[in-house]
């Protein structure tokens, strides 16, 4: 697996693709720079070994050209994070591109406009990517977040650069943090996966289920596990046509000695509101009208000493509606438990949109070992596809 550190960038233009796919309001200010911010250690390491660095990167999902999703939105926002002038460009490809390129000097920055503004960069366009390919020395792809997509810049311009690949800093740590989970991590390990459906999460659980000792069903999905042992979940939410799929799940964990733990009470409420009224009570025994939308107290104390047994730890998905400050407790407190083990010398991994949404919110960040930047690619790469954007560079 080649990394920066296998090449000196002296004199090199490194084209670099990164993940600036950033929200903005309707300012167009940057709303979260997370995802510049996990750049920088790549950029800055090339510009110290005295090479230039070109930028490219989508945002958004525009058709053609539309200035609300130019790049140039961001290059006062990326100059600030890096510390660095950044120089823009109005094209991607091409003679103006080229130029640009051309002129950059050692220690420079050039962003390019949005890669997306051509059809072809989605389409795996062969000779769109050997257009980008003319705009760089050597190839670094840190983008874990377009990783699964076989795009012109993520995959497809790779070829053009045989030798001269390599992974940047961000997804270098993206491959040994799922690695630690899925080949070579302490034992015990634990996943904990949660959010509202089972079908979303089948792919990820058969494969996971020979490399955990414990898994934590939790969430929404729940209540289909609890549905198919005969329990009343009241209007809670459920997938009736995945229940024999969820006992199927609990038969090959048995046989597979891996501990299933599902929650034994739910704050059940009488409306999808946060001024509901609640009540806490078995899973199993929910009254019609009622529904669940967080862990109750028991569940949250069981799941709290399993976490504290486990020396590696996945966190994907929520344990309730935590966007409703009343039915967020059980996440919180879940956060709590991933970070107090953390701290004894845990390993936690926390990926998936709303897992990372929730940590972000809760102040847990700083407090766990790693928290992916990639939502689809972190979900692909646990159900044991190898990515593209990954398999490009490995070749």
């Amino acid at each position: 697996m080649k990394t920066l550190e296998d090449f000196n960038f002296e004199n090199k233009k490194a084209l670099i693709r990164v993940d600036f796919n950033v929200p903005l309001n309707d300012k167009f200010e940057v709303t979260d720079a997370t995802r510049i911010v996990s750049a920088k250690p790549t950029i800055i390491k090339i510009l110290e070994d005295g090479g230039s660095c070109v930028l490219m990167s989508h945002l958004g999902r525009p058709k053609g050209v539309q200035d609300e999703f130019s790049l140039r939105h961001i290059a006062s926002k990326v100059e600030e994070i890096l510390g660095v002038e950044v120089i823009f460009v109005d094209d991607c490809v091409g003679e103006k591109a080229e130029k640009a390129v051309a002129s950059l000097e050692p220690g420079q920055i050039l962003l390019l406009e949005n890669l997306r503004f051509y059809k072809e960069e989605t389409a795996g366009d062969e000779a769109f990517a050997e257009k980008l390919s003319k705009l760089g020395d050597i190839y670094v792809n840190d983008a874990f977040g377009t990783a699964h997509r076989a795009h012109a810049s993520t995959t497809i311009v790779a070829k053009f650069f045989e030798g001269s690949k390599c992974f940047g800093k961000l997804l270098e740590q993206e491959i040994a943090s799922i690695d630690k989970v899925m080949k070579t991590g302490e034992k015990p390990v634990l996943a904990i996966l949660g959010g509202a459906k089972v079908s979303s999460k089948i792919t990820i659980i058969e494969n996971i289920l020979d490399k955990v000792d414990h898994l934590i069903v939790g969430g929404g999905m729940a209540f289909t596990f609890i549905k198919a042992q005969g329990g009343s979940i009241g209007n809670s939410i459920c997938e009736d046509d995945k229940m024999d799929l969820a006992l199927d799940i609990l038969k090959q964990a048995k046989a597979k000695n891996v501990e299933v733990h599902l929650p034994v009470d739910t704050v059940a409420a009488d409306a999808f509101s946060n001024d509901a009224n609640t009540q806490i009570v078995p899973i199993n025994a929910i009254r019609d009208g009622w529904e669940g939308v967080d862990a109750g107290p028991k569940s949250i104390a069981q799941f709290h000493d399993v976490v504290l047994q486990s020396k590696t730890i996945l966190w994907n998905g929520p344990l309730g509606v935590f966007e409703m400050e009343a039915f967020s407790k059980g996440t919180i407190a879940l956060g709590n438990s991933i970070a107090e083990a953390t701290k004894k010398g845990a390993f936690s991994l926390v990926g998936g949109g709303d897992s990372v949404a929730a940590v972000k919110q809760f102040g847990f960040e700083e407090k766990v070992s790693y928290v992916s930047t990639g939502g689809g690619a972190m979900l692909e790469s646990l159900e044991g596809k190898t990515l593209p954007g990954i398999a490009a560079i490995l070749e």
